[in-house]
């Protein structure tokens, strides 16, 4: 499982050879393969797939039977997931481990049968016939490298033995396993074949036997091409990323003159390219936002992100369904002419100009898939640290689809295997009355997966905080996923927007303190929060004139910022009370894998207090007025009395 590559000697050249780390999880591994086998393709400038190719094994079961092998099919042709081909080995033993009757594997005839929606070539072939299968493997590799599409090998077989050492497969397949029980073995007929056609003699057979058996006792290779001692000019060092602590400083800030070039840059539109009257607002507002005229919004904090890592040397590559647009229509980061004539041409990628010798910047409206995609940009990342790659959902709760890929690469990839990832993930998420499926990206779930400082868990909220924390996941040299709890209507809220000047200083800041005037010794309880609940909470205070309550912002979740919120506590001496207010249910957001880490840091005098939705099923309620009512009550519950329980330390 934990994968392995070496160099070896080809007729052709050194050829370097990559086994995939893999889970379980059938077929799980193949959109991870084909990202990395992208992101090597891409780092070679091997733009048909001639130089790095990729090759999956499957069962015969599973390849029929598992969603993602479609998912992945659905990639082969596109311009974002395309790597020139695959070619598809099926292990076909006939046997699912104990379903063997074709009656409840599967609805087609073949198991291969999934790959005709790609129109790829199917070879089945006798798997007791090894000169056969060479033959077809040839043919498959062939017509790979001529035609650069998918191509499938089906070797029929079986299996000899059960699926692991306590398994008796003759229990469930008596019939088949009488047969096998008889079945000489692909090694005997095959011997049988050389002898009769006098290519061997008869002590031949067993005398090859008996040398590999005697030199694999000795732990001798019988065939060892290995080239020791070579490195690659497209080989990463991985040195630079290891033993790091998500602690290390990273100055993220960009001088303002860079910032007023690059926003010329983004908002340059060639002269024959007619915008829609909407883009042509956001592109004017842009303008102003580099000359300091407006506070920058979401999208272009994101556009000053962008520009800066790849006029740096830094690639981005950014997919998702609507990435180009924006699910929320902030980003635009594709333009569209309007008068164009054609439908494959009259798009425009400002981030594409930024400088002369940029990197690349790459945008992707991915098909709609979670799981393959999520998978393929794991794979990209994992394989190419030196380039942002980020994955986005249409909405937080989409990433559902992809949980596999969550469980088990990004969130263990790394204890499990040794693999380092500096995927980033970006999950809209936010409560603005839209219903149980549009409302919670299930910031829980990662909390809880979150052990060992194994990934970055945030939620910013301010466009500022949104660039720094772009830029320092690749300029700190910190190689962990990042889920990015981003927001939805705070895109156009003019409180969560940033002056200039503070994308030409500062930092990331994990904690966010009160950033009101007010009298730290009068402070009495202090409420503590992430995302848009502070714009609430803050607004609720200013309305009622709240006096005595500071707010504080915790933007990082995990790895938990122990000093930074320690610091805040200090500033007000005489609060007895810390209250964590959440738009989420009880038993959801951050609450219940927050609150040890808040108590921890706490005075003994002091008590903390949860403000929020009480625990519920469903992530959020279906009708608008109810939605308000209960974001109304979660406010005022903030800053009222408390009659429950407390914890303290």
């Amino acid at each position: 499982h934990k994968g392995f590559s070496s160099d070896v000697s080809t007729p052709g050249g050194p050829v370097h050879l990559s086994l995939a780390f893999n889970p379980s999880h059938l077929e799980i591994a193949n959109p991870v393969v084909e990202g990395s086998v992208r992101a090597r393709q891409r780092r070679r400038g091997d733009k048909d797939g001639t130089q790095v190719i990729s090759i999956l094994l499957h069962g015969d079961a599973a390849f029929a039977g598992q969603g993602v092998v479609m998912e992945t099919l659905n990639l082969s042709n596109t311009r974002g997931y395309g790597t020139g081909g695959t070619v598809h080995v099926v292990i076909n033993n006939q046997i699912g481990f104990t379903t063997s009757d074709p009656r409840d594997s599967r609805s087609t005839l073949y198991c291969t049968d999934v790959a005709k929606m790609v129109e790829a070539p199917i070879f089945h072939v006798n798997g007791d016939d090894p000169e056969a299968v060479v033959l077809v493997t040839q043919i498959a590799l062939d017509y790979r490298m001529e035609f650069h599409r998918d191509v499938v090998v089906d070797i029929v077989c079986f299996r000899k033995l059960g699926h692991n050492e306590q398994d008796t497969p003759s229990v469930t397949q008596p019939l088949m396993y009488k047969r096998i029980g008889a079945h000489p073995g692909t090694r005997r007929l095959y011997a049988d074949k050389l002898l009769a056609q006098g290519v061997i003699a008869d002590q031949d057979a067993e005398e090859l036997i008996k040398s590999m058996r005697t030199a694999l006792d000795a732990g001798q290779h019988s065939a060892d091409p290995v080239i020791s001692n070579f490195k690659s000019q497209y080989a990463v060092d991985w040195v630079p990323f290891l033993d790091r602590k998500w602690t290390d400083a990273a100055d993220t800030a960009v001088p303002l003159a860079e910032l007023q070039r690059m926003a010329q840059r983004v908002t340059a539109i060639p002269a024959d390219f007619k915008l829609h009257s909407l883009v042509e607002k956001v592109i004017a507002d842009r303008k102003a936002m580099g000359e300091g005229k407006l506070p920058v919004d979401w999208g272009m904090a994101e556009h000053f992100a962008y520009a800066s890592l790849v006029a740096s040397g830094y690639a981005v590559r950014l997919s998702g369904q609507d990435s180009g647009r924006g699910t929320f229509v902030h980003r635009h980061a594709v333009l569209h002419d309007q008068n164009r004539e054609k439908w494959d041409s009259g798009t425009f990628i400002p981030l594409q100009h930024v400088s002369e010798k940029q990197a690349p910047f790459t945008v992707i409206d991915s098909v709609l898939s979670e799981e393959a995609v999520l998978g393929f940009e794991y794979g990209y990342a994992s394989a190419e640290p030196n380039e942002l790659v980020i994955w986005e959902a249409q909405f937080g709760d989409f990433a559902n689809g992809a949980q596999v890929v969550i469980d088990q690469f990004i969130s263990s990839g790394e204890s499990k295997w040794g693999r380092v990832c500096g995927l980033v993930m970006m999950l809209p998420h936010g409560y603005e009355g839209q219903g149980p499926e549009h409302s919670s990206a299930r910031l829980e779930r990662y909390l809880q997966l979150c052990a060992e400082h194994n990934m970055q868990v945030v939620v910013p909220s301010s466009a500022a905080q949104m660039f720094h924390l772009l830029r320092r996941q690749m300029i700190r040299l910190f190689r962990k996923p990042l889920i990015i709890m981003t927001p939805k209507s705070l895109l156009r809220n003019k409180e969560a927007m940033s002056p200039l000047a503070e994308f030409a200083r500062g930092q990331f800041h994990t904690v966010i303190g009160e950033v009101e005037h007010i009298d730290a010794d009068s402070v009495k309880r202090i409420i503590c929060c992430d995302g848009k609940v502070y714009y609430d909470l803050v607004a609720e205070r200013r309305e009622r004139d709240i006096k005595g309550t500071a707010i504080i912002r915790i933007e990082q979740l995990y790895p938990f910022p122990h000093k930074a919120f320690v610091a805040e506590l200090k500033r007000y001496p005489n609060a007895t009370q810390v209250v964590w207010c959440q738009e989420e249910p009880q038993n959801q957001g951050a609450w219940y894998q927050t609150r040890h880490y808040l108590v921890e840091n706490m005075r003994e005098d002091q008590k903390l207090l949860y403000a929020g939705r009480p625990s519920s099923a469903s992530p959020a309620v279906g009708y608008y007025a109810k939605h308000q009512e209960q974001q109304k009550a979660l406010v005022a519950a903030a800053f009222g009395k408390f009659k429950g329980p407390a914890q303290s330390r």
